[in-house]
């Protein structure tokens, strides 16, 4: 396992402190998780601009997020994402 050391903003840490009471969480624990948080956050943001873009099929999307192709459709109707057309249909039949 690695370590990460980082300087934040007093309010950044103030709220932190919040967070920490408010979860009952130590301070490590609690850093990995918004970490994590934000990462999968991160990755399903990048897996819906690369679709939307056009750069990757759906299928390939999901992976990139990390959830199931259902969720995902989920998630690109949230976002207003069309993702079915004739295009992305035959490579999404291709990947699979």
């Amino acid at each position: 396992m690695g370590t990460i050391s980082t300087r934040v903003p007093d309010d950044l840490e103030a709220e932190l402190e919040d967070y920490l009471e408010a979860e009952r969480l130590d301070r490590s624990t609690a850093v990995r998780k918004l970490l994590a948080e934000g990462l999968e956050e991160w990755r399903r943001e990048q897996a819906l601009d690369r679709l939307e873009d056009g750069e990757v099929t759906f299928t390939r999307a999901a992976e990139i997020a990390g959830v199931s192709t259902w969720e995902f459709a989920s998630l690109a109707e949230d976002r207003g994402i069309i993702w079915v057309s004739s295009e992305h249909l035959e490579s999404d039949l291709d990947d699979l």
